[in-house]
């Protein structure tokens, strides 16, 4: 039997399998905007606008590897523009609360900015061109399979702070953030990525136009932070996708891994995730493939 199957089956028999999790809150200098309630919206009549992006992922289903080049793993299954953009200042913070995560769901975290070049509730995602704003990932090597930036959400109440860059042109962008669980990354189609996409209005910046790369040439299944072993005794750990944008006020690059032997952050030995919720569901639930 794989380690993949085996690790299925040992999630299974703790109540825990694929991760489920979506952002319910945003919080911006003060003000919070509701996310996209993935158990609630759909099919109901009167939905609000919203700053976030609409998903056809009602079960908090992952984006496979094998879906990289699809649209999906753009802002999530089906997405869709929300009709509202949060306003920021350039230099500002975003924070962004996830309704849950597992803690045996080890992996980076990963935010990305396109200039929609006009509107984003208009915008056509196929067009979006994104450049990374920020990245962590591995961040303490000495007790496998590692402490790594999932964990560094959950501790925070389940919440990540985003930082946007000072030097960035005023305009509506989309932001675009990731959690990559690892779990199961060893296998083939392992990995699971989980999109989330906001309508971010970003004023008083400066006059940089950074270059980006649409979401389906990110990453490859067998890029070495895709296809990975976490539980393997990692000294390094390369986060995927295209290289950090280093502008001012960019939020530097996360990679520090403290050598063996030295204290790291309490890790519990249990699966769990942080907020009681329904049951998840079986292990390897993805999403179908819709159209664009």
């Amino acid at each position: 039997m794989s380690l993949s199957k085996v690790a299925c089956l040992i999630l299974g028999t703790a109540g825990l399998a694929a991760a489920h999790g979506h952002i319910d809150r945003v919080d911006i200098d003060g003000k919070s905007y509701g996310g996209y309630l993935v158990d609630k919206y759909p099919g109901q009549p009167n939905v609000p606008e919203l700053i976030a992006w609409s998903t056809a992922a009602t079960q908090d289903a992952y984006i496979q590897t094998f879906d990289y080049s699809h649209p999906n793993i753009i802002c999530h299954q089906d997405a869709k523009p929300g009709a509202l953009a949060g306003e920021v200042v350039a230099g500002g913070n975003v924070t962004l609360h996830w309704s849950r995560w597992f803690e045996d769901h080890r992996g980076p975290v990963i935010s990305y900015l396109a200039n929609c070049n006009g509107s984003c509730a208009s915008v056509d995602k196929m067009k979006l061109k994104f450049f990374k704003i920020e990245e962590a990932g591995l961040l303490d090597n000495s007790k496998s399979p590692g402490w790594w930036a999932s964990g560094e959400l959950m501790a925070a109440n389940n919440t990540w702070t985003v930082n946007i860059p000072s030097d960035i042109a005023a305009g509506d962008y989309v932001l675009r953030h990731e959690i990559i669980a690892l779990h199961n990354a060893m296998s083939d189609n392992g990995a699971q990525a989980y999109p989330q996409c906001i309508n971010l209005k970003v004023t008083a910046g400066g006059t940089a136009t950074p270059k980006g790369v649409p979401a389906t040439q990110f990453y490859k299944p067998t890029d070495p932070g895709i296809l990975v072993n976490i539980f393997n005794n990692l000294r390094t750990y390369l986060i995927p996708g295209p290289a950090l944008y280093n502008g001012r006020g960019a939020a530097p690059k996360v990679t520090a891994v403290i050598p063996a032997g030295t204290s790291s952050p309490a890790m519990s030995s249990t699966p769990a995730w942080t907020t009681l919720a329904a049951a998840p569901q079986a292990c390897g639930s993805v999403p179908n493939r819709s159209a664009p």
